[in-house]
């Protein structure tokens, strides 16, 4: 055969050949049956001689990057006591197959197929704090297309471990990483990276369930590598889910009784501090925020490493009750009334009365009459009842040893004179006896003078200490909730 006749033969067969071969290198022989359908030839094509076993390159030396993305759809529960969080997220992942490849000119133009994720290889990525299985659907197939880009679309509910902050409860932000990464393969097999910008990934809430506990503020993305040994580099992608708890709830039925409680008992103040109710009060309400606390034990969060600052919150509350009732109590025995009180010492005096009083501004409100000029008034109407017959040192005068004047009237007789000394011993009894209860009321008066001042000093300092609290507590838990 001559040679143009071999040059007219090569030049028939040579895109024949080249066609064929590049469909073999796409991965898939071109098939002109028309028996079949289209995506069964084209199943079949793909399917045929897979080895699902091995990574999908080439060349060995080339690794496979995983795109991966995160929606977060549902904050299904945040376990404080076990540290635990429960999420509900749509998962995305794709790669590129290259053994999962065709011309859609072969198969009716077909450029994305649906084939079962058992059928082919895939990423065994998974998350590192996953602590138990949940309960998420299962997908059973993934999309294919004619570049060999594979994507498999699942959701996914993830029990993960999460290290739960509880202090500044109910108004925490809590942050729990979702990690990404290869169990087995390192860097240089899979590599791993995001498949949205991080912009679209931290303020996507399209899909999240907005009503519940929980308000997600946004997701972080993070890639890093990380190393077990010199010579294996893993590739791993973070995402932070950022969560806030609408704390409307716990302030209505935790911290407002709490509040009315405490505000309760500062009103009681205003009682009388010498009457006995102010007291059984206080003693009340010392038990209705007992029992208040056994209620809302079962709420507040419980963990070993740590106290919510609102556990601290009650257990002050408590002891400034506790703190107001021993007040009360001082205050009543310091005014109680009794037959043999002693009066009120000089110091003490000066102390309450001269120097506190004046620094409450209670100065005019304790002014009154003392005990002398009492006592001198007393006297004075007593000697003037009796006729003058007193002396100067408080006692009856001797009828007999008076000197009578040349005027004035013989004296009695001797028997009239007794009964008239009698009569006179029996009035300067009952005149000691009225200033001895004089001066025990005055006693009196002035340890309730001493108790009210005490009691007003008490008590201005019992509410600058509640004021103080109630302000720090109230202005962090601001900073909390608006930072």
């Amino acid at each position: 055969m001559s040679l143009p006749v071999w040059q007219a033969l090569l030049a028939l067969l040579l895109p024949t050949l080249l066609v064929q071969g590049q469909a073999r290198w796409r991965g898939c022989p071109q098939d002109h049956s028309t028996t079949k359908p289209a995506l069964l030839r084209l199943s079949d094509c793909l399917l045929s001689n897979y080895t699902k076993g091995v990574r999908p390159v080439r060349d060995w030396r080339k690794s496979t990057t995983v795109l991966v993305d995160v929606i977060v759809y549902a904050i299904l529960n945040v376990d404080e006591k076990n540290q635990v969080l429960t999420t509900y997220i749509w998962y995305r992942q794709c790669w590129t197959d290259e053994f999962l490849q065709w011309n859609p000119e072969d198969f009716d133009n077909i450029t994305r197929l649906s084939i079962p994720t058992d059928s082919i290889w895939v990423p065994d990525i998974l998350i590192n704090e996953f602590v138990d299985v949940g309960k998420s659907p299962n997908i059973p197939y993934v999309y294919v297309k004619q570049d060999g880009n594979v994507q498999n679309y699942k959701p996914l509910q993830v029990v993960t471990a999460c290290s739960l902050d509880i202090y500044n409860f109910p108004f925490d932000v809590q942050n729990c990483s979702l990690t990404f990464t290869s169990w087995l393969h390192t860097i240089q097999d899979i590599n791993i990276s995001l498949w949205r910008k991080p912009e679209k990934v931290k303020y996507d809430r399209s899909v999240f369930m907005n009503q519940g506990e929980w308000e997600l503020l946004g997701v972080l993305t993070q890639f890093q590598k990380f190393s077990i040994e010199a010579s294996s580099c893993y590739a791993e992608m973070k995402f932070y889910v950022v969560i806030r708890r609408r704390p409307l709830f716990y302030v209505v039925s935790l911290l407002l009784p709490s509040v009315f409680l405490m505000v309760m008992d500062i009103v009681g103040f205003y009682l009388p501090p010498d009457s006995g109710e102010r007291v059984s009060f206080k003693i009340t309400l010392l038990l209705g925020y007992s029992v208040f606390l056994i209620i809302v034990s079962d709420t507040l969060p419980a963990t070993a490493i740590g106290t919510p600052l609102i556990g601290v919150y009650f257990v002050v509350c408590m002891a400034l009750l506790v703190i107001s009732l021993a007040e009360t109590i001082l205050i009543v025995r310091v005014v109680h009334k009794q037959d043999l009180q002693q009066p009120v010492p000089v110091w003490l005096r000066r102390l309450v009365l001269d120097r506190i009083a004046v620094l409450l501004c209670l100065g005019e409100q304790l002014n009154s009459p003392r005990l002398s000029a009492t006592s001198q008034a007393t006297k004075i109407d007593d000697c003037s009842a009796m006729g003058n017959h007193c002396s100067h040192s408080g006692g009856p005068l001797d009828l007999e040893k008076i000197p009578w004047g040349r005027g004035s009237p013989p004296p009695p007789p001797r028997g009239a004179s007794l009964a008239v000394r009698g009569l006179l011993q029996e009035l300067s009894n009952i005149r000691h006896f009225l200033e001895k209860r004089d001066e025990s009321r005055e006693v009196a008066r002035d340890w309730l003078r001493v108790g009210s001042v005490l009691d007003r000093l008490l008590f201005r300092i019992y509410l600058l200490a509640v004021l103080a609290y109630t302000i720090t507590l109230v202005t962090l838990w601001s900073i909390w909730q608006y930072s």
